[in-house]
């Protein structure tokens, strides 16, 4: 299947899906080692190789894949603004999102893809390593979950419950988010690391994720399209529009939620 939008290149989604799986894969080699090195990063922020070595990977793919397309990335160079504020269409990815997990041995990272049209993202694929699931989901394709085993079904966002949950950071919750939730109909709490809440949202097993900490353009963009395209929305905290490819590339707080 081909995705497609005005001004971009023809895109095979499943070379996509291919080369998410082969990042994947890449992490999973360093996550069995019986120890791996982590290093910070100048944010202090953790570093290891599982990071650089799916960057690495993701760049070659889709360098091979899409030539004509710049590639933004978390473990990439800093690309000035005055650069990339002329990008029509541009990549935005994250090689390991929650690295803090993938240190825990926890299981909750992914690999988060997505591509960006006139600073949107259009198109967003989130592969989970540990559980082998994959999300993808865009503009004129809705969302979709595929298995580990194959199996691949249309999901969407639960826009009909009365009782909600929420989906909570692993690693970075706070006492604000705590405080805006309580005007939502929320009985229970699914707490996640990385992108996965993004997905727990587009297949209706969880019905908000409000963050308030800071998070960065790669954190958020695959996740979004995902979510949008199943059903959900996606705002700032004061419900405008959520912006990208901005002079600094941190976001600010965000809520992701059923209609």
């Amino acid at each position: 299947m081909f995705f497609t939008i005005p001004g971009c290149p023809a895109i095979e989604i499943n070379d996509l899906l291919t080369l998410a799986k082969q990042a994947g894969a890449a992490i999973m080699a360093i996550y069995h080692q019986d120890d791996f090195e982590v290093t910070l990063k100048n944010d202090e922020s953790p570093l290891t190789l599982a990071d650089s070595a799916s960057h690495r990977l993701i760049m070659k793919g889709l360098t091979a894949l899409t030539p004509g397309i710049p590639v933004m990335s978390e473990e990439g160079e800093n690309i000035p603004y005055e650069v990339r504020k002329a990008w029509k269409c541009y990549w935005c990815i994250d090689p390991l999102d929650g690295t803090k997990e993938f240190i825990k041995r926890n299981g909750e990272f992914t690999v988060n893809i997505a591509l960006m049209y006139k600073n949107e993202p259009v198109l967003g694929i989130i592969y989970v390593p540990v559980s082998g699931d994959l999300y993808y989901g865009g503009m004129g394709i809705g969302s979709w979950k595929e298995t580990a085993s194959g199996d691949s079904r249309e999901i969407h966002a639960d826009k009909h419950a009365i009782n909600w949950i929420s989906a909570g950071s692993r690693s970075h919750a706070s006492t604000a988010e705590n405080v805006l939730l309580e005007q939502y109909p929320i009985t229970g709490t699914l707490t996640v690391g990385s992108s996965i809440k993004f997905c727990l949202i587009a297949e209706g097993k969880a019905h908000i994720y409000y963050r308030h900490g800071p998070t960065m353009e790669w954190d958020t963009a695959a996740g979004q399209a995902i979510a949008v395209h199943s059903g959900a929305i996606m705002t700032t905290e004061n419900g405008a529009h959520f912006d990208y490819n901005k002079p600094s590339l941190l976001n600010g707080g965000f809520i992701v939620k059923v209609r």
